[in-house]
């Protein structure tokens, strides 16, 4: 059930921050629902790996090169998704931020 309803969370997120950041569309909560879906699965087989090849890069950085890891998983989500869609780098940084600021909120306001 709790997985469920991270699903839904990063789904509602997606359409909050799509309507707050400029360059992001998303047309419907089915689209909302597949790009969380897209995105929760990038971050758990892509991102790993990622993580690993830019590990000297991401220590030079003290981690920030993280954020951009994040970004280009944002993107890539929006060219998989019909319905989802990012204009360009900084919309997809922005709102993988905010996603993940949104998301992490919702997460722990409603899972006491």
């Amino acid at each position: 059930m709790s997985l469920l309803l991270r699903w839904l969370f990063s789904a509602m997120s997606l359409m909050l921050v799509a309507y707050f950041v400029p360059g992001i569309a998303v047309v419907s909560f089915y689209s909302a629902l597949w790009a969380a879906l897209v995105l929760g699965l990038a971050n758990a087989l892509i991102r790993p790996i990622l993580v690993i090849l830019t590990l000297p890069i991401n220590i030079l950085t003290l981690g920030l090169f993280t954020l951009v890891i994040n970004a280009l998983l944002f993107w890539l989500a929006s060219t998989v998704v019909k319905g989802f869609s990012v204009s360009g780098f900084w919309p997809a940084f922005w709102g993988a931020l905010a996603t993940s600021i949104v998301s992490g909120i919702l997460n722990s306001v409603f899972n006491k």
